[in-house]
This record gives C-alpha cells, sequence and structure tokens, in this order.
C-alpha cells in the first residue's frame, strides 16, 4: 500500500518534471561548487606549511572560495523557491481533488462519516503531506548529490581513504530503514486519531451553545483529554522511534569519521598526501556523513507524510455518486408523484420503509406525521434522491427519478428543512441561490411575503449586510425566515416544507403559514409536521409507524377513524 501511495505521488509530480529536473540540475550544481571549497582550504593551507607562506596565493584560493559560495548560495536560493512552487502545485492540486470529490459524494458518505475527519484529511493531512514532501525536495536530492560528489572527490584525492568510508556506509543506511520501517503504523495511528480529535472539536464547538446549557463542558474536556492523552501516546512513540534514526547514523558516522582519521593520517607519515589533503579528505568525511543524518530525518517525515496523502488520496478515490451524463431531464413538472412498494434502510440489517405505495396529484397537499424515526424526513430524501430506493421506484411525472438527472428533479423542488443553512456571503446572496438571477424587487418581494422584510431592513447594511458561516450572527427564527425566502423566491412546482417554521414565534408563524398558502397554491406539497395543528387543512395525511403508512385520509377522516392518528392528535391537545 505504501509502494502504491508513493506511486500516486509520482504520477502527480509527473506533469512538474521539467521543474523537478530544474531543482535536481541546481542542486547538483550547487553541491558540487560548495564541495569544491575544501579543495581550495586544503590548497591553502598547504601554502601555509610550505617554506614560506606565499600571501597571494593564499588570498587567491581564499577568493574563488568566496566568490564560490556566493554563486552556491544563490542557486540553493533558486532551488528552494522552485521546490516550494512544486509542493504548493501539488498539495493545492490533491486539496482541490479532494473537495471537489466531497462535492460529488453521496449523502450516505457524508451522513457516515464524522465531519472533522473529512476537516482534517482536507486540511491538516494536506499541510502533513506539504511539510514531508517539501522536506523531501530540499534534503533529500541535494542529500544524495552530496554523498557522491563527495565520494567522487574523496577518491580523487585518496582512493583508500574513499574505500574505507564507501565500505562502511552501509551500515548507516540499514540502521535507518530498519527503524523507519517500524514507524508507518504508528505515524498512520497518528494521523487517524488527529482526525477524530479534529471531529471532537468541531463538534463541541459547533454546539457550544447546548454543551454550556446542560453543563456538558467537564465531560466534553474528559473526552478531549482522553482522544489528546492516545494522540500524545501514539505520537510520543511514533516520535521516539523514528528519532532513534538520527542519533543511530550519527554514531555510525562518527565511526567513518574515526576510520578516515586513522587512515588519512597514516598516508600523510607515509608521504602519500598533504596535510592540506588531509584537511580537505577529513571536511568531505564530515560532508559525506552529513547527508545521511539529513535523509534519516526526511525519511521520518515522508513517513508521516506517506500516511497523510494515503488518507487524502481514499478521500478523492471515494466512488462518487453514479454519473447522470446520458440521461434525460424531466419534462415539464406540473406535480405528479407516484410511489410504487418502494423498500429502503439505512443499514440491511435494520429495515425501515417497506413496501411504500402513494399517488400523488398535481396541487395536492400532502402532510406526513408520526413519532420520531418513524421515516418522514427519510421519505424526503429519497424524493430529492438523497438516497437511492433499495428497490421499488418513484416516479415524477411517470419518469422514475433513477433514469432522469438530479438537477432536473431537484429543480422541480423547493425545500425547507428544520435544520436551517446559510453560507458566509451577504443577506442577498443566501436569498438568491435558488434564483441567482433574480432582481431587487423579486428579492424584496419574496422577503415581504415570508414578513422576513422587517428585519433585513434593520440590519446595518440591510441586504448586503454580510453573513457569517452557517448564519452565527443571526437567530435561528431569522435563518428560518432566510430560507422560506429563498423558496419564495425560487417558486418551484413542488415544495417540501420539514418542520419548516419550528423555529418562528407564534405570531410570525400565522404570517408565514399564511404566506405558504399562496406560495402553496396549484402545487404539489409534501409537509412534514409535528404539530398536528399546521396540517389540518391537508388533503392527504399520511400516517407513519416503523417506516410504514399506518393511516391515510383527511383531518377529518383520520379522527372519525378514532386510530394513531387521534391518538397523536388527542395527546397534543389533551388538557
Amino acid at each position: 500500500m505504501k509502494k502504491k501511495t508513493l506511486l500516486r505521488v509520482a504520477a502527480l509530480l509527473k506533469n512538474r518534471s521539467a521543474q523537478l529536473l530544474a531543482s535536481i540540475l541546481l542542486a547538483a550544481a550547487s553541491v558540487m561548487l560548495s564541495l569544491y571549497i575544501p579543495i581550495l582550504f586544503g590548497k591553502a593551507i598547504d601554502e601555509i606549511v610550505a617554506e614560506g607562506i606565499n600571501f597571494s596565493a593564499i588570498f587567491s584560493f581564499l577568493s574563488r572560495a568566496g566568490a564560490i559560495i556566493l554563486v552556491s548560495a544563490l542557486l540553493q536560493w533558486i532551488m528552494g523557491a522552485i521546490n516550494n512552487r512544486v509542493v504548493f502545485e501539488t498539495v493545492r492540486t490533491v486539496r482541490q481533488q479532494a473537495f471537489e470529490n466531497i462535492e460529488r459524494l453521496p449523502l450516505r458518505y457524508i451522513d457516515g462519516h464524522a465531519y472533522g475527519d473529512l476537516l482534517s484529511r482536507v486540511i491538516s493531512d494536506a499541510d502533513q503531506f506539504a511539510d514531508g514532501l517539501l522536506l523531501g525536495f530540499s534534503q533529500f536530492f541535494t542529500g544524495i548529490v552530496t554523498i557522491f560528489t563527495t565520494l567522487g572527490f574523496m577518491l580523487s584525492i585518496a582512493p583508500g581513504v574513499a574505500a574505507v568510508a564507501a565500505l562502511l556506509t552501509p551500515l548507516s543506511i540499514f540502521v535507518a530503514k530498519f527503524i523507519a520501517s517500524n514507524t508507518h503504523s504508528l505515524f498512520k495511528k497518528q494521523s487517524e486519531i488527529r482526525g477524530e480529535q479534529t471531529a471532537l472539536i468541531d463538534e463541541m464547538v459547533g454546539g457550544a451553545s447546548v454543551v454550556a446549557a446542560y453543563g456538558y463542558r467537564a465531560r466534553a474536556s474528559k473526552r478531549f483529554e482522553k482522544v489528546n492523552r492516545e494522540l500524545e501516546t501514539t505520537t510520543r512513540r511514533a516520535t521516539f522511534i523514528s528519532s532513534l534514526v538520527n542519533p543511530c547514523t550519527r554514531f555510525v558516522n562518527a565511526l567513518v569519521y574515526a576510520a578516515v582519521c586513522l587512515v588519512g593520517a597514516m598516508a600523510v607519515i607515509a608521504g602519500e598526501m598533504t596535510v592540506g589533503g588531509l584537511s580537505a579528505i577529513l571536511s568531505y568525511a564530515t560532508q559525506y556523513a552529513k547527508p545521511f543524518n539529513e535523509i534519516s530525518g526526511v525519511v521520518t517525515e515522508l513517513q508521516n507524510a506517506i500516511v497523510c496523502a494515503k488518507r487524502l488520496f481514499e478521500l478523492i478515490d471515494e466512488p462518487p455518486e453514479p454519473s447522470d451524463e446520458g440521461l434525460p431531464s424531466l419534462p415539464e413538472i406540473s406535480g405528479n408523484v407516484g410511489i410504487r412498494s418502494v423498500c429502503f434502510s439505512y443499514s440491511p440489517d435494520k429495515p425501515l420503509i417497506r413496501n411504500f405505495d402513494l399517488n400523488v396529484r398535481p396541487g395536492q397537499r400532502v402532510a406526513i406525521v408520526g413519532p420520531t424515526g418513524c421515516g418522514k424526513t427519510t421519505l424526503i430524501n429519497l424524493l430529492m434522491r438523497f438516497y437511492d430506493v433499495d428497490s421499488g421506484e418513484i416516479t415524477v411525472e411517470g419518469e422514475n427519478i433513477a433514469g432522469v438527472t438530479r438537477k432536473s428533479l431537484r429543480r422541480g423542488f423547493g425545500m425547507v428543512l428544520q435544520d436551517t443553512w446559510l453560507c458566509s456571503g451577504t443577506i442577498r446572496d443566501n436569498i438568491v441561490m435558488g434564483k441567482p438571477d433574480a432582481t431587487d424587487e423579486e428579492i424584496v418581494s419574496a422577503a415581504k411575503a415570508t414578513h422576513a422584510h422587517s428585519f433585513i431592513r434593520r440590519l446595518p447594511q440591510g441586504y448586503d449586510t454580510p453573513v457569517g458561516e452557517g448564519g452565527g450572527n443571526l437567530s435561528a427564527g431569522q435563518k428560518q425566515l432566510l430560507c422560506i425566502t429563498r423558496v419564495m423566491l425560487s417558486t418551484p412546482p413542488m415544495l417540501i416544507l420539514d418542520e419548516a417554521t419550528s423555529s418562528i414565534d407564534a405570531k410570525t408563524e400565522l404570517r408565514v403559514q399564511r404566506a405558504f398558502e399562496k406560495l402553496m397554491k396549484d402545487k404539489t406539497s409534501f409537509i412534514v409536521a409535528h404539530r398536528l395543528s399546521t396540517i389540518m387543512s391537508a388533503d392527504l395525511i399520511l400516517v407513519m409507524k416503523n417506516g410504514n403508512v399506518v393511516e391515510q385520509g383527511t383531518h377529518a377522516e383520520l379522527m372519525k377513524k378514532g386510530g394513531f392518528y387521534a391518538e397523536l392528535y388527542n395527546s397534543q391537545f389533551a388538557h
């Protein structure tokens, strides 16, 4: 699986091969220039040790070394800029792919995963991936070039000494590989717990008022402390084991340096090498060992980056909703809806809706009532095709909704849910979501119809007042009025009202109900309600229990029958 992830990352980088090649060439040039400096210093030292001191030669060598240092620094800066660009563009692409796939994922997947975990993948994991990738580009290329170039220079000065260094090198590589292979699972667990932690934070911050109201803060802190401790334990273990790489490779590199010192000193005594040459060799021995330490650190970061990349790729590869491409659009919608032998369940072992049948004529108002969990909102999700039925079919204008585009189906519905949702933007932006080309007159008219105009007018900038994420600076009732105005403006042929006035005061609710009366005129409407007083005028009331329609009829017919509906109604109005 790790190999597959690495190949995937390599495929992402393929489009940036020119930039990578430039980075490698710059790394090679920078390293070769900087590694030529010890030779110049060695020659300068030989000028000092020889009979008499040749100041002009020493100054010449030092001047050349200074010029090389400046050029090498410039090349490293350019290489760093290229690497940053490559990493930024790669991570931006991955983030974009992840977000776009989230937009295409079926609602079943979104409902089945903590929002915080999805956020963690797109934000935290992408950042960790970027850090590992940047470290890899910055140090891996230069490290490899340094090793081979240093070895080449050492061979040119003293082949025997270079052979000693080369023979001891595999020990360092073996130690780094052995430790790195044991850190992958720990970094994977760390990334998963981090996602769990983000999900908990998102949940507690999102429900801060409820947490405070019910005195849940202490228990929330305990839950966070538990997750935080798990993250701390896993991170400490992963960091500890991965941190062993550097000291272990440093120990091996110290052995290499000691061996080079010993063999080099013997070569100087034997007259096979000058003191300046020994100085260069010792400098190269240090330079030769340094990349192994750096690369061992890079390997640790890369382990973490690979785990994070894997989680991102899993999200990107998650199968999206089946495509609508090639499917026809619904014809003009008048409001004919048919439900035939529909069965549905969220999980196979817990059946919810079974053998459900219904025929709705244009202009009918269908109310759906029943106890919590009986399947009312699920039926709405099936009508909107947020979920697909397990068996049976739902038709609109005689067309099976599974055989037409979702866009044309959903364009035919206007929906107001109990859970309001507003995006970051202005009041106007949120109202025109279903009709972007609406005029100011149409917007104000819709707002007046829902009695939202009065509170909008009192806002600092009226319809251009910015709305925070989720409409945080508005009351629950104001947010719901805006959602109702949004539907009022788009005037769809069919309506779905799921507890649409649950957050509005009684006086405003009466006004909005009158607005709904106008809106629902000649439109097929599906109304989910707990307050049965709001649906007494419905043409058809479906009474649901355990996923089945146990009764149906008008309010008068159901009350006369004295069944489950009458029991629900009397329980609300009993004194």
